[in-house]
């Protein structure tokens, strides 16, 4: 059985317009070490993250515990947003049509195809592994609507103010087998701040 634990970044600043660069808050970087205490005795083989810093930064104390680096993969960012492509209505638009996207932005499924394009290729690398993944709302959505088609913006909606946020799947194979929650921290919803990051 290979086990991965993905893990939605904690909060970010929001106001901060480089979303490749966007820190956490104080307030995120505390709510971090609940990410640590969750995983540290969980015997973590190896650590995966998208490239951009508010998941990179919420992970790496945890892989500084086990002594492991980070591998960052361009695949696992963040749906890259266009005008106006945050707020509850496009929401709703992109996940009834997962190809429809707002003009400079990606379609749920091209945020889909990229992730599970990485999953899989981690799940053929680590078979019988515990794995760390670092990611964000929208891309952490795709790839459980990927295994459960039965996932969709109801759902996204619900985790959408859960930094961090940690599920745990677990794999035979490239088989999904189950999922399970573990931990997540409620933070205030902002709509108009990039609010599916």
């Amino acid at each position: 059985m290979t086990k991965i634990y993905f893990v939605r970044h904690a909060q970010p600043e929001h106001i901060w317009e480089a979303d490749r660069t966007r820190p956490l808050t104080d307030e995120g970087k505390g709510d971090a070490k609940v990410v640590l205490d969750f995983l540290k005795d969980k015997q973590i083989n190896i650590f995966y993250c998208s490239p951009y810093k508010r998941s990179i930064d919420t992970i790496i104390e945890t892989s500084f515990f086990f002594g492991k680096e980070i591998i960052t993969d361009e695949r696992l960012r963040e749906r890259e947003n266009g005008l106006n492509g945050n707020n509850p209505g496009m929401f709703q638009k992109r996940w009834e049509d997962h190809n429809y996207h707002e003009v400079g932005g990606e379609s749920i499924s091209m945020v889909q195809q990229r992730n599970i394009q990485v999953v899989s290729e981690i799940l053929d690398y680590n078979k019988e592994k515990t794995i760390v993944i670092g990611t964000h709302g929208t891309a952490l959505s795709t790839i459980l609507n990927y295994y459960d088609i039965s996932y969709g913006c109801d759902e996204f909606l619900r985790i959408i103010d859960w930094m961090p946020y940690i599920i745990e799947m677990n794999f035979d194979g490239r088989q999904f087998m189950n999922k399970k929650e573990h931990v997540y921290i409620e933070k205030e919803f902002k709509v108009k701040a990039r609010a599916d990051k």
